[in-house]
């Protein structure tokens, strides 16, 4: 079988661009096992619900990340909330790192995706919003389609 090239995404983190304020993004590799990888080809469910990546001893980890059991796995397959390692650079672990240890920074996952073949992760150094900034937020957006809205009717004239 020949290798994809290119990239497309498995799955995607909805509510990180709600709840938090990206400030970077990584992207990362990430360990498998077999199944797993093959239930990501398969497309099967994938949760980002209360995941979140740890920087422990220089390596980064990614908890929390729910990937279903492919169900034609011979062997048992693995523990679907099983921590998962990320393969980032030195440089770009010691940078997040730094950031963290700010006061309110946290890496999180934004998507899974498959790029040329290999499962990757993008990771996000991100800032978590206040309940004010996603009122404000909402707010804008709703300004907004009200205005092209009356654009579109007419009732504006520029």
């Amino acid at each position: 079988m020949a290798k994809q090239s290119g990239e497309h995404t498995v799955a995607y983190n909805k509510e990180a661009k709600a709840e938090y304020e990206i400030i970077e993004t990584y992207e990362a590799g990430i360990v498998l096992e077999g199944p797993e990888v093959k239930a990501l080809r398969n497309r099967q469910t994938v949760s980002f619900k209360d995941s979140f990546v740890r920087i422990q001893d220089g390596e980064a980890f990614l908890y929390n990340l729910y990937i279903a059991p492919y169900k034609y796995a011979t062997i048992k397959p693995p523990d679907p909330l099983k921590t998962r390692k990320l393969l980032l650079h030195k440089r770009e672990i010691l940078r997040l790192m730094g950031k963290v240890k700010e006061k309110g920074y946290t890496i999180i996952p934004l998507r899974v995706y498959f790029k040329n073949g290999k499962v990757k992760v993008e990771i996000a150094l991100a800032k978590g919003k206040r309940a004010h900034d996603r009122r404000e937020e909402i707010r804008q957006r709703d300004l907004e389609r009200q205005l092209r809205r009356e654009l579109k009717e007419g009732k504006i004239k520029l």
